[in-house]
């Protein structure tokens, strides 16, 4: 390995959207890779350098951010006992001590912000705030990356469950009619990411980067969907209704009724996009090749 190559170190390296960026960074072969993990005696083949870091013990960052040039992160809002705005903060202090010079943090929207404090989103809203502490903190290139909807989220957290009626399907507050969603193969976040390091002139002073494969209503997810033979249904239920479903149902009906008053990313996102996809050097996969490749009888089982 060539001492020559900027090190990029990847927090969350063994999650989906860390997994997408290590995996990117070694298939272009420009930048040495540091996976960052938790647990590096688990994934010791994980990339050029795998090495612990834990964003609850910020003592562990120093070493982990050393000699980088870069650094990408994501923190999990979904993990119990998360508080993003620690865990980023002790992150971008440390990345700053160590002289990175090109930080990249995943976020989202400001559902707050977007609709006027209407609707409560806090694993939208609470990345959205932290920003600001990036922009803020000095670092010679910045960017912001934003993931979809994942395409995966339909084999997974909102995969079709069995109706009353004994179909497979979705009941959720959401009309299905009106095209609101931003999607995307969240596999293929890893190649703006690396994109944008490797043309920080490009996409290094705080751009905002969504990667978006599709934009659909949830009737054309389902059409989509029912192409191969499948006959997957849906019924549009109230919010309340919804709500009171499961642990964490009323941020989801929040979300969902977001989507629908602002769409996902909560405003006109077409340049963005554009840039996005330039900063990437592809245009990313269509909700319709993905669903043949992946939506399977054996997927789902």
């Amino acid at each position: 390995m060539s001492n020559s190559k900027k090190l990029i170190a990847v927090v969350g390296a063994t999650g989906h959207q860390g997994g997408a960026v290590v995996r990117a960074l070694q298939a272009n072969g420009q930048f040495k890779v540091r996976a960052l993990t938790r647990n590096p005696a688990k994934h010791p083949q994980l990339a050029d350098e795998v090495v612990l870091a834990d964003l609850n013990r910020p003592e562990t960052l120093k070493a982990a951010f050393a000699g980088a040039h870069g650094v990408f992160l994501v923190t999990n809002f979904h993990e119990a006992g998360t508080d993003e705005h620690k865990q980023a903060l002790a992150a971008v202090l440390a990345a700053k001590e160590a002289g990175v010079q090109h930080f990249i943090w995943s976020t989202l929207p400001n559902v707050e912000t977007i609709s006027r404090g209407k609707f409560d989103v806090p694993h939208f809203t609470d990345k959205a705030k932290i920003d600001l502490i990036v922009s803020e903190a000095g670092f010679a290139h910045h960017t912001f990356v934003i993931a979809p909807f994942f395409y995966q989220n339909l084999l997974g957290v909102m995969a079709p469950q069995k109706q009353a009626d004994g179909t497979m399907g979705w009941a959720m507050p959401l009309d299905p009619e009106p095209r609101v969603i931003h999607m995307g193969d969240i596999t293929e976040l890893g190649h703006i990411v690396v994109g944008a390091f490797a043309q920080p002139e490009l996409a290094g002073n705080g751009e905002y980067l969504p990667l978006v494969g599709d934009f659909l209503s949830f009737n054309e997810v389902i059409t989509e969907l029912n192409r191969p033979g499948h006959h997957f249904s849906y019924k549009h239920i109230p919010q309340e209704t919804f709500a009171g479903g499961f642990p964490g149902a009323k941020e989801i009906a929040e979300m969902l009724a977001y989507f629908e008053a602002h769409t996902y990313l909560g405003a006109d996102s077409r340049d963005a996009i554009a840039l996005a996809n330039r900063v990437a050097g592809r245009q990313p996969t269509k909700f319709a090749a993905w669903a043949r490749a992946n939506f399977d009888i054996p997927a789902l089982a």
